[in-house]
């Protein structure tokens, strides 16, 4: 066989296996998605009386939707809980909010800690190490300000802290979009890519995992791991707290409750910057199986395949793939209850290149900006 010969073969066996395998993750991506849909949404009858519990929302700043997104957690079913806000300058414009809400719900109680001292790099850990003292209870709840949650959410995810051996109850999310190009196509990135990921990791028995969407503990379980201070210099915060309570052999549990969190960026700057923290961020706690996330972005890696091995397998294994790749993304819409367009699936191209480029960027370097700072994850997911 000739050099040119061999080439063209390992061309083409190259595009068959690209093709095999982004279509097979497709699949398996699908089911597990699937798989975690069928949980029950509801309490178990026979689940013990909600405990008291303290919600932590740490804020910065006057994001978009803040007053509906911290209003939802006003509504909550829960018998008896405390909300306790915190911001660590005392013209942030959140506090309006605050107090518009402690107008609207006099009967809510609602903490409000103001205070500027940093404990160390991340700045979200030093404003929750200054709310703690102001939490009455012993279950806390800590939640990004701006997730969305509907009125049953604070019953279901601290119900499993019942169970003496959970560390943390964490929530997966949707994105809700803004009008923009790149809202959306950042929604796509949470809904069909990163909550199908971490889906299949669960579907497999993993539970390394944590999401600032919603983290539930008991305050004893964060005592144990050495309280927020443990985690004052990590960039990945909520991860490490789940992975410290892992180490004190404690479980985490996925809740089966989905929330609702913003995707405000406007520009493909603000996506990218927002989106490449994220995965050098996922690239510093699992480098292994970070590098080999390329798997996941289906329509380039379909459209090489094709390329390289044209032909009935790869036009085959295309139909096969770009199926599944459509009714993943039909199946979140149905998930997070969000209406399905039909002109959105012309999207899904231009998400999984895009989403392609990023990890390519991220495998290049380790800097990322994170409200006004510039940090460095390492392989530990600290920064200095």
């Amino acid at each position: 066989m000739s050099s040119n010969g061999l080439v063209d073969t390992v061309l083409h066996a190259l595009g068959i296996a690209l093709a095999f395998a982004a279509t097979g993750y497709a699949w398996v991506a699908l089911w597990a998605v699937m798989k975690g849909s069928r949980k029950t949404s509801r309490v178990p009858p026979t689940a013990s009386p909600p405990q008291p519990a303290s919600v932590l929302k740490p804020l910065h700043g006057a994001e978009p939707r803040l007053y509906e997104n911290l209003r939802s957690f006003c509504l909550q079913t829960h018998p008896d809980y405390q909300l306790v806000f915190g911001v660590r300058d005392p013209d942030d414009l959140a506090i309006a909010v605050v107090e518009r809400l402690r107008q609207e719900f006099p009967q809510r109680a609602i903490a409000l800690a103001v205070d500027p001292r940093v404990h160390g790099t991340n700045f979200k850990v030093s404003n929750l190490m200054n709310m703690l003292p102001h939490a009455q209870h012993d279950l806390l709840v800590l939640a990004d300000a701006d997730i969305y949650v509907k009125p049953d959410y604070l019953t279901r995810v601290t119900a499993p802290l019942a169970d003496p051996g959970t560390g943390i109850v964490t929530c997966l999310y949707y994105g809700i979009p803004g009008p923009s190009l790149w809202s959306r196509l950042g929604r796509l990135f949470i809904d069909d890519w990163f909550a199908p990921s971490v889906r299949l990791s669960n579907a497999f028995g993993s539970t390394r995992f944590a999401f600032g969407s919603t983290i539930a503990l008991r305050r004893d379980a964060l005592e144990t791991i050495g309280g927020f201070q443990a985690l004052r210099d990590t960039l990945a915060d909520d991860f490490w707290l789940g992975e410290l309570t892992r180490r004190a052999g404690l479980r985490t549990v996925l809740s089966d409750v989905v929330v609702g969190t913003d995707v405000s960026e406007s520009h493909l700057k603000d996506l990218w910057s927002h989106e490449l923290r994220w995965l050098r961020t996922i690239r510093s706690i699992a480098p292994a199986g970070f590098a080999l996330t390329f798997v996941c972005f289906t329509s380039p890696l379909l459209l090489l395949g094709l390329l390289l091995a044209p032909g009935p397998i790869s036009v085959t294994f295309t139909l096969l793939g770009g199926a599944a790749r459509v009714l993943l993304h039909f199946l979140q819409r149905r998930i997070s209850h969000q209406a399905f367009a039909w002109h959105e699936v012309l999207l899904i191209p231009l998400r999984d290149t895009l989403l392609l480029m990023e990890w390519a960027a991220a495998l290049a370097g380790w800097q990322v900006r994170w409200r006004g700072q510039v940090l460095h994850a390492r392989g530990d997911g600290s920064a200095p």
